[in-house]
């Protein structure tokens, strides 16, 4: 019998810049939310406390302003009157202290509570308007959301109403200077030459 005991590789952290000056991506090589994402805005701390460790615990440096966790890496956004050389190392050194340790990095359970309030939140469409709705969702998921997510964001769709598609940013991508160009140039453009009743595409607040 083969008592050699299984050792973990060991931690491996860098980071890559984002479209974003403001939002910064630590990628480790370790799966954190495998095939998942959890995206906590300032304004959504109460339900980092509930739910996840990782964010709990960024959220207790001051000029952290934003998490996202997906896959391996965790996104984190600071507060603009600091700069990247200034924090970079404390939050490297941090998160990877925090993976070694093996801490708990989200809940079992989000994805299904963030799922109910995401069933509640969106509005209800028939006829005409669910076959294009699907339609858009479908592009979305297919065309866009990979390249959003090499960025360390994501896109969610919200709504459709009169040609007019909304759509919620989140991560590197919530209030990147460039992401009104790359929405209007890049995804407005593909929905529609793919989906002709769309006439745009805006940013809403989630």
């Amino acid at each position: 019998m083969d008592n050699k005991k299984v050792t973990k590789p060991p931690v491996m952290l860098y980071t890559e810049q984002t479209p974003n000056p403001e939002t910064l991506k630590f990628v480790t090589n370790q799966m954190l939310y495998p095939r998942k994402m959890a995206d906590f805005p300032a304004d959504q701390k109460e339900l980092a406390q509930e739910w996840s460790p990782l964010a709990t615990a960024l959220f207790g440096f001051d000029y952290v302003h934003g998490v996202y966790i997906c896959n391996n890496f965790v996104t984190v956004t600071k507060a603009a009157d600091m700069e990247w050389s200034t924090v970079m190392m404390e939050l490297k050194t941090f998160i990877k202290g925090y993976i070694e340790e093996g801490n708990e990095v989200m809940k079992e359970g989000f994805e299904e509570v963030k799922a109910k309030i995401e069933a509640e939140e969106e509005e209800q469409y028939t006829g005409d308007d669910a076959e294009l709705v699907a339609k858009i969702k479908q592009l979305l998921d297919k065309y866009v959301r990979p390249a959003v997510e090499m960025d360390g964001g994501n896109i969610k769709f919200h709504s459709f109403d009169n040609g007019v598609v909304n759509v919620i940013l989140q991560g590197a991508c919530s209030g990147c200077p460039s992401s009104s160009g790359t929405l209007k140039v890049g995804i407005e453009g593909m929905l529609k030459r793919m989906v002709p009743e769309v006439k745009s595409v805006e940013a809403i607040m989630g």
